[in-house]
């Protein structure tokens, strides 16, 4: 796996500003912003195939909102564990707010309510530990597949993950470092623009922007690479 790759990449594509451009301004608009998950996918799709400028065109945009229309489907899907684990606490303890008794008693069960809270936290903390790293193989398959039921043919997903775990463990935990430390850099500099009059924040907000599509840029391209030996089946356009 060419780790610098995923890096460099998009500068090498000489369009690469304003397809990131259109990036940003797709992604920040509701609703229309589904088909900025369906560029990733196609992007996905261009690594896998070594695609040597695999950043797509925005060309077939409605192709890319029914795309990143499924993947927002399929991703609440997959968020109903989620929101189970939030949602029973909170309706104990709304349960506990209403009820007018014994003092001693609504201490006893706040103090045993308070564990089970953290019980819950600790299972969606893990819960969504566990999405992170199977996502990948997820948007992995639907880009060979392209149907909607590859989302949920959770025996391949695992396969694919298992048929090389190293170097897919590999390409998560460099995805969720490179995160961090963009992030990091957009930070700093966003505080330094800030200090700029009038003009300052609106350039921090455009590269906080442009920093975040370049993070899907890194994550895509990894896991792209990822694939391209773990599988058997070449996708096509």
């Amino acid at each position: 796996m060419d780790i610098g790759k995923s890096f460099s990449y998009p500068f090498e594509d000489e369009k690469w500003l304003s397809k990131s451009l259109i990036g940003v301004i797709v992604a920040a608009v509701p609703i229309v912003n589904f088909a900025w998950g369906g560029y990733l996918i196609d992007l996905l799709k261009a690594v896998i195939n070594g695609d040597p400028r695999p950043l797509p065109e925005w060309g077939n945009f409605g192709e890319k909102w029914i795309k990143g229309l499924y993947l927002v489907i399929a991703s609440l899907i997959y968020a109903i564990p989620a929101l189970i684990l939030t949602c029973i606490p909170l309706t104990l303890f709304g349960g506990m707010s209403a009820f007018q008794g014994d003092s001693n008693w609504l201490e006893s069960m706040g103090g045993m309510l308070a564990g089970v809270g953290g019980l819950f936290g600790c299972l969606l903390l893990l819960y969504s530990l566990f999405l992170s790293f199977i996502y990948p193989a997820i948007y992995i398959h639907y880009a060979r597949l392209e149907s909607f039921g590859a989302f949920f043919e959770f025996g391949n997903i695992m396969k694919l993950i298992r048929s090389n775990t190293g170097q897919y463990l590999t390409a998560w935990l460099v995805s969720l470092v490179a995160g961090v430390l963009v992030g990091i850099v957009i930070g700093l500099l966003s505080a330094v623009l800030g200090l700029i009059p009038c003009i300052g924040w609106i350039i921090s907000l455009l590269i906080s922007a442009v920093g975040g599509v370049y993070i899907f840029y890194i994550y895509a391209h990894l896991f792209g690479q990822f694939a391209q030996p773990a599988g058997s089946m070449t996708v096509t356009n």
